[in-house]
């Protein structure tokens, strides 16, 4: 592929929320995870893990799951006196933490505990940073990986949309649900599926605004 056409995936792609019924065959899921796990992760930890929910009505109860948690929060928010931020947070963030709802696939994204030879022989024994680096490592990782599972969605004509909504209120429920691990952190959630919308691109900040070359 020359880089005309690598730069238009990646300018082509596309937060999707809305999606047909046409369903993502287990070979897509697969070969779309085979991109993934060729991410770069630090000392070749490859600290990821997928969950492939194709259970639609799994994917609904994640759903509940979320709004009853949002709507605990909203609770508490209006009892401490925040009653216009309540209304926001279940008005304007609860549709948009939850719009995974119609996705026929629904991808949890894990970050598992960070291992290498150098933290076992070197990093540990010499204490060179806090334990909860580790934990943070992994996820970099694991972002790492999920970027590539989007851009390969896209490449092949599906449609992704990271959300971290689920994971920020209503972790502890999911983790119990998909009976996860303690040990492995949930990073995001991405639904996947076969476009009904195209939104537009939205703008981005100048190179000058990011760059600065010393």
């Amino acid at each position: 592929m020359d880089y005309t056409s690598f730069k238009q995936i990646v300018l082509d792609r596309r937060s999707v929320r809305k999606y047909t019924d046409e369903p993502v065959t287990v070979e897509d899921i697969r070969e779309i995870i085979d991109c993934a796990r060729y991410a770069p992760s630090d000392t070749n930890s490859q600290t990821w893990k997928f969950i492939a929910v194709m259970d639609q009505e799994k994917i609904k109860q994640i759903e509940a799951l979320t709004w009853e948690q949002l709507h605990a929060k909203a609770a508490e928010a209006e009892g401490n006196g925040l009653a216009r931020e309540a209304k926001l947070l279940v008005k304007s963030f609860g549709p948009y933490a939850t719009a995974f709802s119609d996705a026929p696939v629904l991808i949890i994204c894990l970050a598992t505990p960070y291992q290498s030879k150098f933290r076992d022989r070197i990093f540990d024994p010499i204490n060179l940073v806090e334990p909860h680096v580790w934990e943070e490592e992994g996820i970099k990782s694991s972002c790492l990986a999920a970027q590539n599972l989007m851009l390969a969605a896209h490449a092949k004509g599906l449609a992704t949309c990271p959300m971290t909504g689920p994971v920020l209120l209503a972790q502890d429920q999911i983790r119990e649900m998909l009976q996860i691990p303690g040990e492995y952190q949930i990073n995001m959630v991405i639904s996947l599926g076969n476009p009904s919308e195209r939104p537009g691109r939205l703008a981005r900040k100048e190179i000058d605004e990011i760059l600065e070359i010393v």
